[in-house]
């Protein structure tokens, strides 16, 4: 059995927001947690979260880690050049409007690993007091130019187990490791 330090994967993250046709999220998130979690770990990704939105019910939340950005461009291309993109992947974008709300961040204060006790995610766009893990935009290129990231920042992200102004609340769905 392999062990894996999972706060090494804090290093660079990916906070993905799909929106999806309605009442397509449900389908999206069985085929992803069917189909996509193990490859994508096989090939150094890590898949710290995986949510629904309490504030749309067509938009599907999750967070992918790396060790490092030349890990990141790594287990990019070993997963959407792989076999099982190939295979899944017009069914998976055929429940998408769009994927490309993404932000490529790095740790202020890491905890993603470990979060203390509780259920559900607090996510702000804003520096968060009972923040559990924080990130800011990470100022380094987007290295796997395939998948767009915004540029429209810079960005914090508080994740936490407790609201604040302007947060929103994220269900893990039953993969989820954050949960």
């Amino acid at each position: 059995m392999r062990v894996v330090d999972f706060s090494s994967f804090e290093t660079v993250l990916e906070l993905r927001r799909y929106t999806l046709h309605p009442g397509r999220r449900d389908e999206l998130i069985a085929l992803f947690e069917r189909e996509f979690v193990e490859p994508q770990e096989a090939v150094g990704a890590h898949l710290f979260g995986l949510f629904r939105s309490s504030v749309s019910p067509d938009e599907f939340v999750w967070l992918r880690g790396f060790s490092s950005l030349a890990a990141r461009a790594d287990a990019l291309s070993a997963f959407y050049f792989g076999p099982v993109w190939r295979r899944f992947r017009a069914e998976a974008n055929a429940t998408m409007v769009d994927s490309d709300n993404v932000m490529l961040l790095r740790p202020v204060v890491r905890g993603l690993a470990s979060p203390p006790p509780g259920s559900g995610v607090h996510v702000s766009l804003e520096a968060s007091p009972s923040a559990f893990a924080v990130f800011e935009t990470e100022p380094g290129p987007n290295n796997f130019p395939q998948l767009p990231v915004r540029t429209d920042g810079p960005f914090t992200v508080s994740f936490s187990r407790s609201p604040s102004p302007g947060s929103e609340f994220l269900e893990p769905t039953s993969r989820s490791l954050l949960r």
